[in-house]
């Protein structure tokens, strides 16, 4: 693990383009009700068993609701022999800090805003 990447740089790396993905661990229900545009949700306890679908990123950043979950599961990534050149980090302050600051998109398939009222 590389340490941890705030709301804003995340937040800066998406509108760029930059190739990072954005790695949720919640579980698929928390996910589908709202989440950073473009992120990807591996729940954490799968994450063992999918590790391998980041093999080969350059730059991977896992989300949590408050930054703490997210920090276990960056170390995991980065000890993975196929992840072992990628730039690994926790996004400090998790999806509330995010959320409250620059809102957090739905998962239904109808309504694509932002929603600031609850990040989870």
């Amino acid at each position: 693990m590389d340490g941890e990447i705030s709301p804003d740089e995340v937040k800066e790396l998406l509108e760029n383009g930059a190739d990072v993905r954005v790695v949720d661990i919640r579980d698929e229900q928390q996910f589908e009700h709202s989440r950073i545009p473009d992120s990807e949700n591996i729940p954490f306890h799968e994450l063992t068993a999918r590790v391998d679908e980041l093999e080969g990123d350059d730059h991977i950043v896992t989300v949590c609701p408050h930054g703490k979950a997210s920090v276990q599961a960056a170390q995991l990534i980065g000890s993975y022999e196929g992840t072992a050149d990628a730039r690994v980090e926790s996004m400090e302050g998790g999806l509330e800090k995010y959320g409250l600051k620059f809102g957090l998109v739905s998962g239904k398939d109808d309504e694509e805003s932002a929603d600031t009222e609850s990040p989870f």
